[in-house]
């Protein structure tokens, strides 16, 4: 039997916990129901407008209030 790569749609293994781009495009924050940004190295969803940082745990994004970050005032890019 031969090992050969899947061409299947799973993630990279450089990028464990990638998150999938329609999924992306799909979420707004719960609070202002704006367009979110995405950082992937400090794996968050990021609310501008709201100043809120949406946690991604496992390529999961978790939308709820109670678990985003404030966002520091010179945290704005």
């Amino acid at each position: 039997m031969t090992d050969t790569p899947d061409s299947g749609s799973a993630p990279a293994p450089s990028s464990p916990t990638a998150v999938d781009p329609r999924l992306l495009e799909m979420l707004v924050c719960p609070l202002t129901k704006a367009p979110l940004r995405y950082d992937a190295k400090a794996q968050e969803l990021i609310s501008d407008q709201a100043r809120l940082a949406y946690p991604i745990r496992d390529g999961i994004p978790i939308m709820l209030i109670d678990e985003a970050r404030p966002l520091d005032p010179d945290a704005r890019r």
